[in-house]
């Protein structure tokens, strides 16, 4: 295995909500995303979520609160909560999550689900 450079990355790719492999830890995926706008209210009721925000600032809404995430912080989202992310201006932002995640949750998939991941 070599370095990964984030920003040489998040330079391969300009859509928002489609996460992309950046690599694998055991289990767990090691995804790079760019958000910007709203996504669907969601939860996983088996795997917990880290958002690592690399660059601009992020929302996490939950049903009771929000949390601002800014670059150099992260959040983790426990399984079986319901969340919603989300970004006033473009942000990108690098998940660690099981394998099993699908970006959408456990309901019916969306549009915005994706089920074949691109290797960045």
């Amino acid at each position: 295995m070599t370095k990964v450079n984030l920003a040489d990355k998040f330079e391969k790719f300009s859509d928002h909500w489609q996460p992309r492999l950046a690599g694998r830890v055991n289990d767990m995926d090691v995804r790079l995303v760019k958000i910007q706008g709203d996504f669907d209210w969601h939860s996983h009721a088996d795997e917990d979520e880290m958002f690592v925000v690399i660059k601009g600032q992020m929302r996490m809404a939950f049903r009771d609160r929000v949390e601002i995430v800014s670059a150099g912080e992260f959040i983790i989202v426990p399984r079986g909560t319901e969340h919603r992310p989300g970004a006033d201006e473009e942000c990108e932002i690098m998940l660690i999550e099981p394998s099993s995640v699908v970006n959408t949750g456990d309901g019916a998939a969306t549009e915005r689900t994706v089920t074949a991941m691109e290797e960045v």
